[in-house]
Order: C-alpha cells, then structure tokens, then sequence
C-alpha cells in the first residue's frame, strides 16, 4: 500500500478549507484517510497563519514511507522557509 500526504478539500463552493491528511494514493481526494494532522486555509495566506501541521505526526509519516503531495510539498518549503526567516527578524 503506498501512502501519501495530501490535502483533502472541506468548505464550501469558493471558500476552500483544506485538511492536511495521509491516505492511501488510490483513494479520492475527499475520501477515506488514515489520519488527520493538519488544516490550510488558503484566505489566511496574508497573515502567514495558513498552514497548521502536527509536526510530530508528519516526521512519524515520512519516516515510514508517505510520501507529500507535490502540492504540499510546496507549501511545507513555503512554510520552513517563513519559519527560518522569523526568528532573524525578531
């Protein structure tokens, strides 16, 4: 069984929420997950309180083989890169 990590669409028409969750690759996006660690909203992006992720979590499953989407592998760069740039500013 391959896993991933994925985003997973919530909301409504034109306001997307998305939970962050591992799966199984062959399932649907809104479908069955194995676990949920974590939420974007994409209409937070401003404020850099988009992306919410259980950090624990997230080592755990890479560290047994998922695999990020390429989409969230993005947002998790986006994220480090914010996060490395905060504390210099401070």
């Amino acid at each position: 069984m391959a896993v991933s990590i994925r985003l997973a669409r919530q909301g409504t028409k034109k306001r997307p929420f998305y939970r962050v969750v591992v799966t199984d690759s062959r399932s649907p996006r809104g479908g069955r997950f194995l676990e949920n660690i974590g939420t974007f909203d994409p209409s937070k992006e401003l404020e850099n309180q988009s992306l919410k992720i259980n950090q624990e979590r997230l080592t755990y499953w890479r560290g047994v083989g998922a695999v990020p989407s390429d989409t969230l592998a993005g947002l998790l760069k986006r994220a480090a890169k914010l996060e490395a740039a905060a504390p210099a500013t401070k």
